[in-house]
């Protein structure tokens, strides 16, 4: 096991570099970068790129003159839109404050290697360095992360055990109809229907609709922070569980289903073992392998695309919503930085993952079979 470990360690330095060399590329062909962001704020053309430049990090916006027109040479062929009529000196200020100044094979690898040491510099809008706003935003979505995995986990797994022993029963039929129903609703709108009932909408006032603690926070004592936190995450969680559980939960049963119909089952019935020793002896761990299988996939998406949305709608600054909005606002040092942790974190679970298959099942071995 040890060898394979060490395999797949080695193998993740590769895939790292083939998705930062691939987004890099991409990176170098999307219009409005964020040399351009400037460009069209300082002409009236954008929005507020370089109001968040002149907040920090950045030399231009400062009490400084803005109105770079150009004097003498004029930048009309410049390769940026909407720079003519700007001094070029000032183009090449800002392509050297972006780092655009160097060659891209540069650029990228000079990436790579501040990367290597975890160095993601500084956001280019926010006067804030990238690991600061990476660890500011860290625990929103780690709280919606990890609890919305343990949350569908410990209910689908139970439940679809139930349907799979209970197949064609009224639970099942029932069970069914609701988890289709689940799965119909996207998590967003139930998350807005939940607003509208229970966080101060038409109806009831009672959960909060900002924030995972309240202003009072720091004089609350610990049982009643508690409270709190769990207070401010329950409608999130709530509209996030829908569709997690209807996936997980069906995913559950199908694997129990075929596992308690091969013929090593009927065998253990036949030597007078019960249905639960047959159950949880036999069956479980190897209907849980294609459970286990995704899991890496569910917490990944839980922990950022999924709960993109439900951060949008809840007021929820966490990871999903940066680095959406750094997208868009091209900030690219915070975008390169968010996708590199979470290939990192994608490609450490997906190992934790097979190491959880040898745990449940010590029959699966993987240093017989290659990578």
């Amino acid at each position: 096991m040890g060898a394979y470990i060490l395999r797949r360690l080695l193998l993740m330095v590769p895939t790292i570099l083939g998705i930062m060399l691939l987004s890099f590329t991409v990176i170098q062909f999307a219009p409005g970068g964020p040399v351009e962001q400037v460009i069209a704020q300082v002409t009236g053309q954008g929005g507020g790129a370089m109001d968040r430049v002149s907040g920090g990090g950045s030399d231009f916006g400062n009490g400084q003159d803005t109105s770079h027109t150009a004097t003498g040479a004029t930048a009309s062929t410049s390769k940026y839109r909407g720079a003519q009529g700007l001094d070029p000196e000032f183009i090449a200020q800002l392509e050297k404050q972006f780092g655009f100044d160097k060659p891209a094979y540069e650029r990228f690898a000079l990436l790579v290697w501040n990367y290597i040491r975890f160095d993601f510099g500084e956001s280019y809008f926010r006067s804030i360095s990238v690991w600061d706003l990476i660890l500011e935003k860290m625990p929103v979505s780690i709280s919606l992360g990890l609890w919305i995995t343990l949350i569908s986990y410990g209910i689908s797994i139970p439940l679809g055990i139930r349907k799979a022993v209970s197949d064609g029963s009224r639970f099942d039929v029932w069970t069914s109809g609701v988890i289709v129903v689940a799965y119909a609703v996207p998590g967003f709108l139930f998350g807005i229907l939940l607003i509208v009932l229970f966080a101060g909408g038409s109806f009831f006032d009672w959960f909060p609709l900002r924030g995972l603690t309240s202003d009072n926070w720091d004089d609350l004592s610990w049982p009643m922070k508690i409270v709190d936190y769990f207070w401010h995450l329950t409608l999130p969680l709530i509209a996030l569980t829908l569709s997690a559980f209807a996936t997980t939960t069906l995913l559950t049963k199908n694997s129990f289903l075929d596992e308690i119909r091969k013929q090593y089952v009927i065998t253990a019935r036949a030597k007078g073992l019960t249905d639960k020793q047959v159950l949880y002896r036999h069956v479980f761990r190897n209907a849980m392998l294609i459970v286990i299988a995704g899991f890496p996939g569910a917490f990944i998406f839980a922990f950022f695309t999924g709960s993109l949305l439900i951060e949008a709608i809840f007021s929820l600054d966490g990871l999903g919503l940066l680095a959406y909005r750094s997208t868009v606002e091209r900030d690219y040092a915070v975008v390169f930085a968010t996708l590199y942790i979470f290939s990192l974190m994608g490609l450490l679970v997906s190992l934790l993952s097979d190491i959880t298959y040898t745990l449940i099942d010590p029959r699966i071995d993987f240093d017989r079979r290659d990578v």
